[in-house]
């Protein structure tokens, strides 16, 4: 049999686009392939900028708290392709990803399609063919044209916050990319919103009302206070009440996420029979690879420690993620421990708008060119970004080099790397400590 990589490579080839915004090859490779979009376990699709994948593994800690079978659908990955397919708990294995590829690729007879387009399509494939409880299905990019929006009638839609983002594709109006997120509203289907400013509740409610979709949104439909122990009080309409513990995800940010997710369960306890304990369980259980995590082994994670401090991952990159991780860097600073980040990015990515609110709450800057992304911005560029906005900052020229700068100019202090999820990849990768 041909391995994964193999094929997957073949499959970039098919279309001359990463992203081309549309769902017609997606709806004829599906048709191709017996429409198995139309034989997939009750559904929960989430769309936003920021905390899908947050909110998503919230989720599946706490149906599986309940002992229910789940299948989750999150892009992109960060070391290997399989990480973006649950079956049942479990990520996919090497041989039943091959075979599904592979056959993807036979019924698509070489037509062009995205490599997204084609991989949902196996994905979709793949949960057809295995039953599960619920499947977390979440969107890649926007979506009202997400190859994932196909669904016509999924269990309940949830929407993360909304913020500017890919602005090559979904532009620069942010009333505009609301209303492509809202694009997997679907008639007389729950819609979840999280936490938004007031002109993007604007919009998704004028959205919901226009689809006939019944919308339910944070601070109006619940509400969270955090407790002096560090967890959290949830209360919905009718009484509904939940005393959490902390967020297993670090940031206070991720209190929103798991609030989000706490709504979800709250409104499928009866239909998946989730009770309290399945949902606390659930919000201290959650995992998330480079979200706010911290490296406690591997060979980077050696060099920080040796000198007593910390090595830390997040894959944040656009100005909302910049303002939580400054947040998040602020309450760490008042321990008086230096810090240092260490960002490479994309550049495309608008750098200086996740980099403004964040490099206040630093010491310093190491920066670097991303090993392997011809898209990458140099490390020089950063840098003078990094200058201009007041910080010092130097270059490195590979991710070993970076920490070992990092860890002797702060021994016993913070390292932060962040600025990009392909380079939390490589960190992964480079580390020995790849997502499982």
């Amino acid at each position: 049999m041909t391995d994964s990589e193999t094929v997957l490579a073949r499959l970039w080839s098919l279309h001359p686009k990463k992203i081309d915004l549309t769902l017609e090859r997606m709806l004829r490779l599906l048709a191709n392939l017996g429409h198995p979009e139309r034989r997939l376990p009750p559904v929960i699709h989430i769309a936003g900028t920021n905390g899908k994948g947050s909110t998503a593994a919230f989720l599946r800690a706490i149906f599986e708290a309940a002992g229910l079978s789940v299948h989750a659908y999150t892009s992109p990955h960060l070391v290997h392709f399989g990480e973006r397919i649950r079956l049942g708990g479990r990520l996919i294995g090497e041989d039943r990803l091959a075979d599904l590829l592979e056959r993807c690729e036979t019924a698509n007879r070489g037509r062009p399609i995205t490599f997204f387009e084609i991989t949902t399509a196996m994905a979709f494939l793949a949960f057809s063919e295995e039953a599960a409880d619920v499947l977390i299905l979440e969107t890649g990019l926007g979506g009202r044209l997400d190859a994932t929006n196909v669904l016509q009638a999924p269990l309940m839609s949830l929407i993360t916050p909304v913020s500017r983002d890919h602005e090559q594709f979904l532009g620069n109006d942010i009333a505009g990319i609301a209303r492509e997120k809202a694009g997997i509203m679907k008639p007389s289907v729950p819609c979840l919103i999280g936490e938004q400013s007031p002109e993007i509740r604007t919009v998704l409610r004028q959205c919901a009302g226009a689809c006939g979709t019944p919308a339910a949104f944070a601070g109006t439909d619940w509400q969270t206070k955090k407790n002096r122990d560090g967890g959290f009080s949830w209360h919905g309409r009718e009484g509904r009440h939940y005393t959490l513990p902390p967020p297993s995800l670090p940031g206070a940010h991720q209190y929103a996420n798991a609030a989000l997710a706490v709504a979800c369960a709250d409104r499928l306890r009866q239909r998946l029979g989730l009770n309290a304990t399945h949902i606390s369980r659930g919000i201290a259980a959650a995992q998330w690879p480079a979200r706010l995590q911290k490296l406690e082994e591997g060979s980077l994670a050696a060099m920080v420690q040796e000198g007593g401090g910390e090595l830390w991952l997040d894959g944040g990159h656009n100005a909302a993620a910049g303002v939580a991780l400054g947040d998040h860097c602020r309450r760490w600073r008042r321990d008086g421990r230096k810090l240092t980040l260490i960002t490479g990015m994309i550049a495309n990515k608008d750098c200086r708008a996740f980099l403004a609110p964040l490099l206040p709450a630093t010491d310093a800057a190491i920066t670097l060119t991303i090993p392997g992304e011809d898209a990458a911005a140099e490390a020089e560029d950063l840098a003078e970004t990094a200058r201009a906005l007041g910080t010092s900052a130097r270059t490195a020229p590979d991710i070993a080099s970076a920490v070992k700068m990092a860890a002797a100019a702060c021994p016993g202090g913070r390292v932060l790397i962040a600025g990009s999820l392909y380079l939390a990849g490589r960190v992964l990768c480079e580390n020995g400590t790849p997502p499982r």
